[in-house]
């Protein structure tokens, strides 16, 4: 479960249904009273927490989260006006695991989730994904192609990470840019086609799976 709290009911709306969307279970919340009540009920993966609220400002509620030894270890993303520059650094040195500079796209918003649920859960077990003659392990970030063993960089790892969890899905290059080399990377999209055309020959047969959307991106293929 991931809580939005925002007072702006048409973008708390668009967060959750970003979210949903993209397979996670997601609330709105309008203010900190709301999110104090649904923490009594049920603690989140993870929180979205506007800065400027009514009542208690994001920053007051972050602390109070951080100063609760049932919430304290809750992932927070905080979202900030444009320039406020004071928010952002008050944020994390309040606690906050990462913060999004408004106005913001929701496939960054969805991007920088997973990071931050990446990043603060290193524990938890992932299960290995095997699609075709494909299977990739998250736990030990290893990769094998119809038996054989395939040694990718981190990029080439995240990059087939990102099309095997949704087969069948087509991403755009600003997607994979997006959700790959992250939203800070001022590189072209170029970058993703020497990627995938890389990523196909050390996967050999098996990377023919990886499907050409002519003017639009790539997809795995769910069946060979």
């Amino acid at each position: 479960m991931i809580y939005c709290v925002e007072d702006d009911a048409a973008i708390r709306d668009i967060e959750v249904y970003a979210l949903r969307s993209t397979g996670f279970e997601a609330e709105g919340l309008e203010n900190g009273a709301e999110l104090f009540a649904a923490l009594k009920k049920q603690l989140p993966e993870l929180i979205i927490l506007d800065v400027m609220l009514p009542g208690d400002d994001g920053l007051e509620i972050l602390r109070r989260l951080r100063l609760s030894s049932v919430t304290r270890n809750v992932p927070v993303i905080m979202a900030t006006a444009r320039g406020a520059e004071y928010d952002k650094i008050s944020g994390l040195d309040s606690g906050a695991d990462d913060y999004l500079v408004k106005p913001f796209g929701m496939m960054e918003m969805v991007s920088r989730v997973r990071a931050v649920l990446r990043r603060t859960s290193p524990g938890r077990e992932e299960s290995p994904i095997s699609i075709g003659g494909i299977t990739l392990d998250p736990s030990t970030h290893t990769v094998t192609a119809n038996g054989r063993a395939v040694t990718l960089t981190l990029k080439e790892f995240d990059l087939l990470r990102a099309l095997m969890e949704k087969p069948g899905t087509v991403f755009t290059r600003d997607r994979l840019l997006s959700e790959v080399w992250g939203t800070d990377y001022d590189g072209e999209t170029r970058t993703v086609d020497v990627h995938i055309r890389t990523l196909r020959q050390k996967l050999g047969e098996a990377g023919s799976m990886i499907g050409t959307v002519r003017g639009v991106g790539y997809r795995l293929e769910a069946e060979i």
